[in-house]
């Protein structure tokens, strides 16, 4: 098995109980639900990450989220173009 590292999270109540709510629907622990979750955001474009991140203005997610998809289409999924590929 790889190294592991073990980090500390701060998430509000609601969060909590929906992530337990995830894991219990799909059978998994919260640390494999929450791992799982991190590593498929790390594998994420730049562009994708500050989505998800809200960095975007609400005015124009609709047409951020147009954008990277059309990238995506174009470049594939890790996106070769914002990668200097």
């Amino acid at each position: 098995m790889a190294a592991r590292i073990v980090v500390r999270l701060e998430i509000t109540p609601n969060a909590k109980k929906q992530l337990e709510d995830i894991g219990d629907r799909s059978g998994m622990t919260q640390v494999s639900l929450t791992s799982r979750i991190i590593e498929w955001f790390s594998g994420q474009t730049e562009l994708v990450q500050a989505a998800i991140l809200g960095h975007y203005p609400a005015e124009i997610q609709a047409d951020i989220a147009k954008l990277i998809l059309k990238r995506m289409v174009n470049d594939g999924p890790k996106g070769k173009s914002e990668k200097g590929e």
